[in-house]
């Protein structure tokens, strides 16, 4: 199988649906002999954050000497970039390791169809090639991003994780996940596992009294941070500099935010200590500084600065709004915005619509794709200049011709699109 034939074969299985359950990707493991159990895995689920934390415990864990296997999604610049293996630098998997696994996976899938069951999903032969990969890899730790929700995600079938994580959690996904609070808490701790300790950050009583059930139930150990006692003592667009218990330690991905993602991942580290693993202080503080998560409030340009967010969802874009007051309070402020019809892009727009001079939309090359015209229709109740560019291409031109060397450019919204605004910036600063 050559690498086109593994992605064609992954995509064409987008016929079989996106049904949330565990019956295919448990039976599809169970016959690749269980890979998912033959490495430490960290487990990481929660609404927003997910993408950021998993980074920061991936390169701590780097900085100590393990070889790490990382799964995200979505990609938002190459396909590879779903499967990562990081030592000393981080690095994709390769399109042999693509082919090489899904000739495995599509062999076992179609004895899995004569046998009458049914076939998996995409979602689940990724999810079975990250985990084969990571076996093949010998990986001392995967880090591991649920997809969606978590207690039926694909993902969800280790045995026993060394380690699971929920980051922030808000609504979104409702139609999957339910439409409170409560509801969707209850589907993200459903990763939760017997004797296996969690780390959190969530302190909304109506999430956290779901977890601190869950975590009853599976005699789990609850580790709750505490992000107020982290002082900042330096922040800029450079970075953040900030003391906690302590130590001092600095993070270049950007947003107070970041802060808690930061946390997270350093009580990780010590929860894996405490089980007996080798992590030093040293290689928490160099692992946060050199921790790198692209398309996370990611500068890619300057004079002006251009900056790229996978602000989609209420919480994402509260984050984005307060990042863009914490960093650029003075400067005239162009976006580019493109998201999903699936989204709430009305409470998206409430919160940082405001704020813009110019708004630029487009529609992001997605079936779930929100036209640019009706964004642009939804943008004009909060902002009197905004154009349908319709397309990226247009935008960036666009919003290069209207910026002065002072003014801010953002890109954000759905990740789909982040990619493309960043080669066509990279085109023009070149």
């Amino acid at each position: 199988m050559t690498y086109k034939e593994a992605r064609e074969y992954i995509d064409q299985a987008n016929q079989y649906g996106n049904e949330l359950s565990l019956e295919a990707i448990t039976e599809l493991l169970l016959r690749l002999d269980n890979p998912q159990d033959k490495v430490k895995v960290i487990h990481v689920a929660g609404t927003n954050g997910k993408g950021s934390t998993t980074a920061f415990i991936t390169s701590i864990l780097a900085s100590e000497g393990y070889k790490v296997g990382r799964y995200i999604s979505p990609a938002v610049f190459t396909y590879r970039e779903r499967i990562q293996i990081t030592q000393k630098q981080n690095e994709y998997i390769t399109e042999q390791g693509v082919s090489d696994t899904m000739e495995v996976i599509k062999t076992t899938c179609e004895a899995m169809v004569r046998d009458g069951l049914s076939h998996p999903t995409s979602f689940e032969l990724e999810t079975a090639m990250a985990f084969l990969y990571f076996a093949w890899q010998e990986v001392d730790f995967a880090v591991v991003e649920v997809g969606l929700g978590g207690r039926l995600d694909a993902t969800n079938v280790m045995k026993k994780p060394a380690c699971c994580v929920i980051t922030s959690i808000s609504m979104d996904h409702m139609q999957y996940l339910g439409d409170t609070l409560g509801s969707i808490a209850k589907e993200k701790a459903g990763i939760i596992k017997h004797g296996v300790p969690v780390v959190t950050c969530n302190n909304a009583p109506e999430v956290l009294t779901v977890v601190e059930t869950c975590c009853n139930e599976q005699e789990a150990s609850l580790y709750s941070i505490d992000v107020e006692k982290a002082e900042i003592c330096g922040n800029s667009v450079e970075g953040t500099a900030f003391l906690y218990q302590g130590e001092k330690y600095k993070i270049k991905l950007l947003g107070e935010h970041q802060i808690t993602n930061a946390i997270m991942a350093i009580q990780v580290a010590a929860v894996l200590r405490k089980e007996g693993y080798r992590i030093s202080t040293a290689s928490v503080q160099n692992g946060l500084e050199e921790a790198y998560w692209s398309g996370r409030f990611e500068v890619i340009g300057t004079k002006p600065y251009f900056i790229i967010d996978g602000a989609h969802n209420e919480d994402a874009a509260a984050k984005l709004s307060r990042a863009l007051d914490e960093y650029f309070q003075t400067q005239r402020l162009i976006y580019i915005m493109g998201i999903f019809a699936d989204k709430d892009y009305h409470k998206v727009l409430e919160l940082t619509a405001p704020k813009a001079s110019i708004i630029l939309t487009i529609t992001p090359n997605n079936s779930r794709a929100l036209p640019s015209s009706q964004l642009a229709l939804e943008a004009q109740k909060y902002c009197p200049a905004v154009i349908d560019a319709k397309t990226a291409e247009q935008a960036v031109q666009l919003a290069y011709e209207k910026a002065s060397a002072e003014d801010v450019i953002i890109a954000f919204g759905s990740l789909s699109f982040l990619g493309e605004v960043k080669s066509l910036v990279t085109t023009v600063q070149d």
